[in-house]
This record gives C-alpha cells, sequence and structure tokens, in this order.
C-alpha cells in the first residue's frame, strides 16, 4: 500500500493538529481501511478505523484523536489502539483501549504517512521544529497467527494524554529501548510495555555504539520488541538507523524500497534516528 508526504495549516474553521486527523482519515479509507466514525463536530474530534490485515479478512481496531488547551499553547494529538469496536461507546472506553499522546500543533504540521493492511505508521515536523512520531496497528509476531493472532502496538511519544506541548525535553519517540509510551497486546489481554532492540544494547544503539555507514550504505537494523526472556516479534516498516553523517528527512533506498530518516524530536546524536519505510 502506498505513502503520502505533505503538509497541513490551520484554515476553515481548522486547526492543524485537526486537519491531520482528516488527512488520516481520508488516506486510510483511499487505501482499503473502514471509517467507523469521524466526528469532527466536538471539542476533541475522533477517528476510529478497522484495518483488514495482511490477509485482507482481518479486524484490526485502532483510533486517533485530538486533545488541546489554548492556554498552555498545546495541541496534540492521541493514537489508540482496541480489541474491537463499539458504536455506542466513548473513544477511550472502546474494547481493550490503549492511548498514546503525541504532541503536534495548531500551526504547519509536515508529515509522513504510511500504510499497509495492518498497521499505519505517521511522523510529523511541528514547531521550532521537533519532530514526533506514531505506530498503529500489528507488529511481526515471531510465533503463527494461531498463537499470537492479535500482536496490536500502540506507539505514541507520550503515556496516556499528558498536558505536554511539543517544547517539552523530556519526551522521546516510543522506539527508543524500553518506554512505556510503547505496548504491545499479549494474548492475556496485557499490554506489556516491551523492550526494543538494537536500542537496548549499549553496543549497537547505545553509548558505545560503532554503527555506522559503510561507503554511504547504511544498513537498517529491525526494532525487535522484548518482553522479559521472550522476544516477541519486530515492527512493521520501522528500523534503526545510524545518525552517522546521516540527516533528518534524508531519503534513501535499500533493496528497491524507499525510506526516509526521522530523528526522535531534537535529539540529533547517532542513535537519535530511525528509518521509516515509505510503502509503495
Amino acid at each position: 500500500m502506498p505513502h503520502q508526504i505533505g503538509f497541513v495549516e490551520a484554515g476553515g474553521g481548522k486547526l492543524a493538529h485537526q486537519k491531520m486527523l482528516e488527512v488520516v482519515a481520508t488516506f486510510a479509507a483511499a487505501n482499503g481501511w473502514t471509517v467507523l466514525r469521524f466526528d469532527d463536530t466536538q471539542a476533541q474530534h475522533e477517528l476510529l478505523l478497522k484495518a483488514p490485515g495482511l490477509s485482507g479478512t482481518e479486524e484490526i481496531f485502532v483510533g486517533m484523536r485530538t486533545y488541546e488547551n489554548v492556554s498552555a499553547d498545546y495541541y496534540n494529538l492521541t493514537a489508540a489502539g482496541f480489541t474491537g469496536y463499539v458504536p455506542s461507546n466513548a473513544f477511550a472506553v472502546q474494547p481493550g483501549a490503549m492511548l498514546s499522546g503525541v504532541p503536534a500543533h495548531n500551526q504547519r504540521i509536515d508529515y509522513w504517512l504510511t500504510l499497509n493492511g495492518q498497521r499505519l505508521v505517521l511522523a510529523m515536523k511541528v514547531g521550532t521544529p521537533v519532530y514526533e512520531s506514531m505506530y498503529l496497528g500489528k507488529a511481526l509476531p515471531y510465533a503463527r497467527p494461531d498463537q499470537y493472532p492479535y500482536p496490536m502496538v500502540v506507539g505514541g511519544m507520550l503515556v496516556g494524554e499528558p498536558a505536554t506541548r511539543f517544547s517539552d525535553t523530556a519526551h522521546s519517540m516510543p522506539y527508543k529501548g524500553g518506554r512505556n509510551n510503547l505496548r504491545l497486546r499479549f494474548n492475556d489481554g496485557n499490554w506489556l510495555a516491551p523492550t526494543v532492540h538494537p536500542w537496548s544494547g549499549a553496543q549497537l544503539a547505545g553509548a558505545t555504539s560503532q554503527i555506522r555507514d559503510t561507503n554511504g550504505y547504511y544498513p537498517l537494523l529491525p526494532c525487535m520488541l522484548i518482553s522479559g526472556a521472550n522476544l516477541m516479534g519486530e515492527l512493521d516498516g520501522v528500523f534503526q538507523i545510524s545518525g552517522f553523517n546521516n540527516v533528518v528527512e534524508n531519503t534513501l533506498s535499500i533493496g528497491g524500497e524507499d525510506y526516509v530518516v526521522i530523528q526522535d524530536v531534537g535529539r540529533n546524536g547517532f542513535n537519535d534516528y530511525y528509518a521509516m519505510r515509505l510503502d509503495a
């Protein structure tokens, strides 16, 4: 399935983060996803989606909504994953709900959006600028579908929906090591907080990392999800990439597929970058 690169700005009575929700709704619907709810009439705009999975026969439930405070000058999005959809239920009490905030902006947002049948990945450039990231949908489990049928991942920038502006210096992308703003649903219904390799290891993506390009060719390391002693799977289309001689928004082609390089908020160390696959 495809990707889309563009920007949104405030206008027509809508702020930029609200328009970002419209972009996701339109793009998902045009590429085989079902829009279960899109409500832009309330203060909090809401979007609930159902993805068909890579098989085309699955039901994967995710959502996004806006939340903001004019006095505190934050205008954010929420990433959400669910285990089902009840039309009469409010957003936050949909079955199995897990929510993670993502700082955004009321002014211009540049975005990179990509999806396939089972997951959606979004990166946004906002404010000063900084880069904010989101992952919604299934991971690639290291198990048969009958063993691990619903490996739902909710990856945002915040734990819950706190009053956090994009200028906050503590928040971080969900992929970096073990963070509570990345959650993986297990078969027992619990939302695990997995550690993400290679950021979990000092040698590959930590203090002693020596990973760099080789004559301009960069290795892409899979983002593997670890819970305790268990290797659960890996993220779909998101890879660790070295920041050595690399720059945010670089694009590269590896194995016939295109990727864009995104950084962790405003950080630009060697280990503060990932590569997002731009699905075709």
